[in-house]
């Protein structure tokens, strides 16, 4: 089993809400082509700052223009990927290609910081001497192929083709249930949505919830569960009848 969920990178992700999303992970060789890729459009970036500053040299002198080449250097190696990831598409141009984006594990976008912190790691990571190995081997050590950076940063590396999405199994049908008391129109939105919902939430989630409304099921756990629900089916119902 455990061998079967490391292949398929299709991943189920609970919220803190109880919610069930799934995202597709990216594996490591997707993220090395991607990275790969950067590197290319970095050196490329590299080349025509260096051809730049060499003209400039011949103005500007000769320590200047290292200068620069320098600080160029330096922001493309640590704040490339940063603002890239940072930004709207939540990736840099090489995952792009490869139709990948760095998101929150809750699948949300990241953040300035968490950008920063996945990226700045990236120094530890690569060790040693640039091979990569430990960002490797902690990828392959975790479910979602999560370097140090990821880890620190809460972060996951998806395929953006496949937004996030709910996990709403099919539940078992229920009969309709009239309410034991008068309901105010507020409480039969909050039952009907319940009914609506209730694929949407483990379990667990929806058992805390049901068990809130033992007033009005004068049940707990999963019979409480289904008592709520046909009476949301019974009001859903009713209301279409009326209307």
């Amino acid at each position: 089993m455990e061998s079967r969920a490391k292949l398929d990178t299709l991943q189920s992700v609970e919220l803190a809400e109880g919610v069930v999303i799934q995202l597709r992970i990216a594996g490591p060789m997707p993220r090395a082509l991607a990275y790969f890729m950067d590197f290319l459009i970095r050196v490329a970036l590299m080349i025509a700052i260096a051809i730049g500053v060499t003209m400039a040299g011949w103005a500007m002198g000769d320590n200047v223009a290292q200068g620069l080449f320098l600080f160029g250097w330096f922001l493309l190696d640590w704040f490339y990927p940063v603002v890239f990831e940072a930004g709207r598409h939540g990736a840099t141009p090489g995952k792009r290609m490869l139709g990948l984006r760095v998101v929150q594990a809750s699948g949300s976008p990241v953040t300035v910081g968490q950008a920063v912190v996945r990226n700045f790691l990236r120094f530890i990571d690569g060790m040693p001497l640039f091979t990569y190995a430990i960002g490797l081997a902690s990828c392959l050590a975790t479910r979602r192929f999560q370097r140090l950076g990821d880890l620190a940063a809460g972060t996951v590396v998806v395929y953006a083709r496949t937004p996030p999405q709910p996990m709403i199994p099919a539940l078992p049908a229920v009969p309709p249930l009239a309410p034991p008391v008068r309901l105010t129109a507020d409480e039969k939105h909050a039952l009907g949505m319940f009914a609506e919902r209730a694929g949407l939430w483990t379990p667990a989630r929806r058992m805390e919830i049901a068990n809130h409304a033992t007033v009005l099921t004068d049940a707990t756990g999963e019979a409480g569960v289904n008592r709520l629900r046909s009476i949301g089916a019974y009001l859903s119902g009713h209301g279409r009848e009326t209307e």
